[in-house]
């Protein structure tokens, strides 16, 4: 009996927590569009109805959250090992980039096409993550340092390939497009949403399934919580980091590759890299939210898939400028991923308290 009260307090005090941040977070952004003389009230009825109001509105709101579910991994199996990885950024790029190489150059059938695509970009993204991953192995560089200057290097080499040699003669703003036998199908006329979604949702339970029941697993999270435990019990700490990383590489390779072949109507990388500028960077506040357990990353990235798209109707319905609307966004972002920031900072403290 007292050990169900301990599961089940374990699963609902999150839910409480998070619960009452979000009502802090959709405080403060009203409180803001008041000050800018905006009816919050009418705002967030736009940005509901924009986002859940029909199934067309849901399947964009899905749309958008089919890579951020991907970079939250990222992020959250980093925080698993003890990392702070935040190189998903820079690894969208290298996937979204190989995900045009073998999607508009390779000639194969319609089913085998679209796997090699997917499988190319994957492990472009996880070959970008071994880098900064053998720079923390080696040398003790941290992850955070490394990552950024690869992201760095990452956006320079993309938009150099996508603007020099891959751009679409005659429309320099987009490189070309990957084939049809190279794309998802749409699942749903007059939306984006295709069924990349379906492989996007089992990687992140197959993730669950790994840090569940396999040892590997295990012993990841061994080395997160405790080093000195997972030292004792025999735990190979390279293997551990350089697995974490090429992992977080894989779903970031995968993000990429869905916004250019798993997204319409372009099918193609923005000559800007708009359409996967900033996903990585989000991943780490969807992870946040969702406590780094993959189940809740997927919840963690409806939700703010739903703010990204209900966003925009917030604009056109309320008046609210897309400007506001990010701060909006961002408060109630921020206030949802404070409880495991803390959450993380204590563990942090415990882990190195002498």
């Amino acid at each position: 009996m007292e050990k169900t009260f301990i599961a089940s307090s374990k699963v609902i005090q999150p839910l409480l927590h998070s619960g009452l941040a979000l009502i802090i977070g959709l405080i403060a952004g009203a409180l803001l569009m008041i000050i800018y003389g905006y009816n919050p009230i009418l705002a967030y009825t736009a940005l509901f109805r924009g986002a859940f109001g029909g199934m067309a509105e849901f399947a964009e709101t899905l749309s958008f959250a089919i890579p951020l579910m991907l970079t939250g991994i990222t992020f959250a199996i980093g925080v698993k090992a003890g990392l702070f990885n935040i190189g998903a950024e820079g690894q969208v790029y290298i996937g979204a980039l190989g995900a045009v190489l073998a999607g508009a150059f390779l000639h194969l059938p319609f089913g085998v096409h679209v796997a090699v695509t997917t499988i190319f970009a994957m492990i472009l993204g996880a070959l970008w993550s071994i880098g900064p991953a053998l720079l923390k192995i080696w040398r003790g560089v941290h992850e955070v340092i490394s990552t950024i200057m690869f992201n760095w290097i990452a956006f320079y080499l993309t938009m150099y390939f996508a603007l020099y040699h891959l751009a679409e003669p005659g429309r320099a703003e987009k490189t070309v497009s990957v084939l049809e036998t190279a794309r998802y199908s749409v699942l749903m006329p007059g939306a984006s949403l295709t069924s990349v979604i379906f492989i996007s949702a089992a990687f992140c339970v197959v993730i669950y399934l790994f840090l569940t029941i396999t040892k590997a697993g295990y012993e990841l999270k061994l080395l997160g919580a405790n080093p000195d435990a997972a030292k004792y019990a025999g735990v190979n700490a390279k293997r551990v980091i350089l697995s974490s990383f090429i992992i977080g590489g894989l779903a970031a390779g995968l993000a990429g590759a869905t916004q250019i072949i798993g997204r319409p109507p372009t099918w193609a990388l923005y000559g800007t890299l708009g359409n996967v500028m900033g996903l990585g960077f989000d991943g780490i506040g969807v992870a946040l939210i969702g406590r780094n357990n993959p189940i809740g990353v997927i919840i963690a990235a409806i939700f703010l898939g739903a703010l990204k798209n209900g966003g925009r109707y917030m604009e056109y319905s309320a008046g609210v400028y897309s400007e506001l609307v990010g701060a909006i966004n961002g408060l109630i972002i921020i206030a949802l991923a404070v409880p495991e920031v803390m959450a993380l900072i204590r563990r942090h403290f415990k882990r190195y308290k002498p």
